[in-house]
């Protein structure tokens, strides 16, 4: 049993250096042959045509902004909501709640995409009286949504776990309940709660279908009241088609964003070691 459950584990670790040792193969040519600097810090993708150019920091930075805006909507409403779960909510109030939140996780990506389109980016087009509501502001939003299930799934489960003498001491020394939940409580699960985040960025920044469909696809520098194309939205909509140069490019796009999130976990790692030492 030790040794199936050795490579039960293995399995993980050798898809992640598969995965790792084929994006570096794939995406390495690309960068040497158009240059690190002109790759990641040019503001200008064309593609196909006839002098192409292949400089992806409008996708950068309008996949950091969006994830950016994102988290800043999703990571309150998913943590007070969790905390509301775990902690104040009565048993009705609280399995109806998660039913709704198991139904979020469960809506396919094209649907939070084909809703956003025929809602939200009209509404944002008569608000601000624009020529398209395709904006960055629409993916920000419909990001914020899908990014809520996992927020408030895992913070749950991390605030549950949370042992109940260390609640009861607290309201022993005199705390309120609230002071007991945010003070006690939520230090004790702060590590599932960063995961939760972890988790959230990574739904985020990886989103491609429903970005597509709400963002505009257009490879502008990001602004709020712009269309603009994501790193994934590059990948997803050239791919089909690509070839050559533009093809190995694309990859090389999918090893920044690889890049990205392997950055994002190893900060929080160090962030929560800081954090316990402390």
């Amino acid at each position: 049993m030790n040794i199936l459950f050795f490579l039960c584990g293995a399995v993980a670790v050798l898809f992640v250096l598969f995965i790792s040792i084929y994006l570096i193969v794939s995406g390495i040519p690309a960068i040497r042959e158009i240059g690190l600097t002109d790759f990641l810090f040019g503001d200008t993708w064309k593609s196909t045509s006839k002098d192409p150019q292949f400089g992806i920091l409008p996708f950068i930075l309008t996949s950091v902004y969006g994830t950016a805006g994102a988290i800043i909507i999703g990571v309150p409403i998913g943590f007070l909501t969790a905390v509301f779960l775990a902690k104040l909510a009565s048993p009705r109030v609280a399995a109806v709640i998660r039913t709704a939140v198991e139904l979020l996780s469960g809506i396919p990506s094209v649907v939070y995409g084909l809703i956003g389109m025929t809602v939200l980016v009209p509404a944002i087009r008569t608000t601000f009286q624009l020529a398209s509501g395709a904006t960055l502001l629409a993916a920000i939003v419909v990001l914020a949504v899908m990014v809520l299930p996992y927020i408030i799934s895992v913070s749950e489960t991390a605030l549950t776990a949370v042992p109940k003498e260390y609640e009861e001491a607290s309201l022993a020394l005199g705390a309120t309940e609230i002071e007991t939940y945010f003070r006690v409580s939520v230090p004790a699960a702060s590590s599932g709660i960063a995961a939760s985040v972890v988790l959230g960025v990574g739904r985020a920044i990886g989103e491609a279908m429903a970005v597509m469909m709400v963002a505009g696809n257009v490879p502008n520098m990001p602004s709020l009241l712009e269309s603009v194309r994501f790193l994934t939205t590059a990948v997803a909509s050239e791919m089909s088609y690509a070839s050559g140069l533009q093809r190995q490019a694309l990859f090389s796009i999918a090893l920044v964003l690889f890049l990205f999130i392997m950055m994002i976990n190893a900060a929080l790692a160090i962030l929560l070691k800081k954090g316990k030492k402390s």
